[in-house]
C-alpha cells in the first residue's frame, strides 16, 4: 500500500494528540494539533483550500510549539485510540 493511503487512514482532527518529528529537534515529542490560525492559513481556509498545516500546543500548557507544522511532520499518537 502507498504511504498516502496510510496517511489518509491516519486522519488528524483538531485537538488530537500527535507526535512531532519534524525539523525542529528541540520540539520533538507529544503535542495537541490545532488548525493554524495565522493570517496565511486563515486566508487559505477562506479560499476553500484544504488545511494542511497545524499549530502545536503543549498538552500541559507549558509552552507553544511550532506553527505551520506540516502534516508530514506529525503522526497521530496511539494514545488517541
Amino acid at each position: 500500500m502507498s504511504d498516502s493511503l496510510f496517511r489518509a487512514l491516519d486522519m488528524i482532527e483538531p485537538g488530537d494528540l500527535v507526535i512531532y518529528h519534524g525539523s525542529i529537534k528541540s520540539h520533538h515529542g507529544l503535542w495537541l494539533a490545532l488548525p493554524c490560525q495565522c493570517r496565511e492559513c486563515a486566508l487559505a481556509d477562506q479560499l476553500g483550500l484544504p488545511a494542511s498545516r497545524f499549530a502545536l500546543v503543549d498538552p500541559w500548557g507549558e509552552r507553544s510549539g511550532p506553527h505551520h507544522a506540516r502534516r508530514e511532520s506529525i503522526t497521530r499518537s496511539a494514545a488517541c485510540d
